[in-house]
């Protein structure tokens, strides 16, 4: 049998570490944090709150470390940009600009 494929959904690295993962836990290769939402077999961008656990608390940042119970590390290919979410302030903020921006 082969071992699992543990990537990290940050670069794409390999993880060697084992189960369980602390909360504290980063990449190796980008120091990324590895107990996150978006290294969980439960996320999911197209269920609610991104997570497909529907007894999981609503965590806002995916990429950052938290303390969800019924993390499980994904077993997913990395995929690079998937599961990324824009920053939703930079986002809302250039949209502002655009909408009052002086016309010549």
């Amino acid at each position: 049998m082969s071992p699992a494929l543990r990537q990290c959904q940050a670069c794409g690295a390999p993880v060697t570490r084992e189960a369980p993962y602390p909360r504290d836990a980063e990449c190796e290769k980008c120091g990324a944090d590895l107990r996150c939402c978006r290294n969980c077999r439960h996320h999911d961008l197209r269920a609610s709150n991104e997570c497909r656990e529907t007894e999981a608390e609503l965590v806002s940042d995916k990429a950052r470390r938290n303390f969800c119970e019924y993390f499980e590390f994904t077993e997913s290919a990395f995929a690079v940009g998937a599961g990324v979410a824009k920053d939703r302030a930079a986002e809302a903020r250039a949209k502002l600009e655009a909408l009052f921006k002086k016309k010549p």
